[in-house]
């Protein structure tokens, strides 16, 4: 990509109105009757399409310990300068559908480095890309994976209604591929996430979606009960069991059930192994928040804390972000010692 169109593309807002268009697409357009493609580029065979889902993997790892800052210039360089030829080379059915589900992959990672990074009309972009790919691929697991991830932003830009949509398209889309337990556990956990967004904790409207989310986190546990599949797609090894329990406790959070959703995100703390560094981090944030709902100010000020060591190992402003949404609700404390030696700590990390 030439440097015009990066710094182009840098610049794009998020455009919600683009996601009914996607939607749409996705649900009524037919994919091609055949991938296969005869264009000037090299011959692509099934090898080529294992490297990229190979590199895919190490890219997601490197995402996963260091941060996006770190792993996407790799991902930007690796799929302009290698996936992008292929696209364009001459392959059959066969090889053509496999080669479009690898593009979606590598192409949804692209867009999950911008959204660490705070650049979310790329992002968006990206994201856009990935899902095209995937109805060209006819893989639903696939397009259920990028809407499930198109949720995740939708709920971070706090668009409620759009994250709904998404999330239920994600829900119905791997009902239709009969998706292995899993996966359908994974959709339904982004569901309840979507569901949370929009209840306020408290009248008939919060009080409706708090059980709605509760009914849905208690079917995601039933279907992640049932255990792993032979079905399973290959990017569902990035998101293990801790990484479904923090999610779900970010869920109780958002509906008042602080206690819960402290247990939920201890356990995840618990269960993450040393390649999910920026997860923990996370993890611990949503602990430090549970705890301060529930009015414990020095045991969440101790979670968050925790956290802060990570912010010049990791190169993700979402987690900073975060940390200072935190210090922000220290607010009815601010004349405590506690919360000012915090901030204060907080603020120097940052500026070094």
């Amino acid at each position: 990509m030439d440097s015009s169109r990066r710094e182009m593309l840098a610049t794009l807002p998020f455009v919600p109105a683009a996601l009914g268009e996607w939607l749409v697409s996705w649900s009524y357009g037919l994919p091609a009757e055949s991938a296969a493609h005869h264009g000037s580029g090299p011959i692509v065979g099934l090898a080529d399409v294992t490297r990229i889902n190979e590199s895919r993997r190490a890219f997601s790892q490197m995402d996963q310990r260091f941060g996006a800052g770190v792993v996407r210039p790799v991902v930007m360089n690796y799929l302009n300068g290698s996936v992008t030829p292929l696209l364009r080379g001459r392959y059959s059915d066969k090889v053509g559908a496999e080669l479009m589900v690898a593009a979606a992959g590598l192409t949804e990672l692209a867009g999950w480095t911008a959204f660490d990074l705070g650049q979310h009309g790329r992002a968006q972009h990206h994201f856009g890309q990935a899902f095209k790919l995937a109805k060209a691929g006819n893989d639903l697991l696939a397009g259920a994976w990028v809407l499930m991830t198109l949720t995740q932003q939708a709920i971070y830009l706090r668009q409620p209604q759009w994250a709904e949509w998404l999330a239920r398209a994600a829900v119905d889309t791997a009902r239709r591929a009969g998706a292995p337990p899993r996966v359908m556990a994974l959709t339904l956990v982004k569901e309840a996430g979507a569901t949370a967004s929009r209840t306020s904790g408290s009248g008939t409207h919060g009080g409706h979606a708090a059980r709605q989310v509760e009914r849905l986190l208690a079917e995601a546990e039933r279907a992640h009960d049932r255990g792993s599949d032979d079905r399973d797609p290959e990017w569902l090894a990035s998101y293990g069991r801790p990484g479904l329990v923090a999610a779900m406790g970010c869920c109780w959070q958002q509906i008042g059930e602080h206690r819960r959703a402290a247990g939920f995100a201890e356990t995840a703390i618990q269960g993450y192994d040393g390649r999910f560094v920026r997860a923990v981090q996370f993890a611990q944030v949503n602990a430090a928040e549970a705890y301060l709902g529930m009015g414990e100010l020095e045991e969440g000020i101790t979670r968050a804390r925790a956290a802060i060591p990570a912010i010049k190992a990791l190169t993700s402003p979402r987690l900073v972000e975060r940390l200072q949404q935190f210090a922000g609700r220290l607010e009815p404390y601010q004349g405590s010692m506690m919360v000012r030696e915090f901030r204060d700590h907080l603020n120097h990390e940052l500026a070094a």
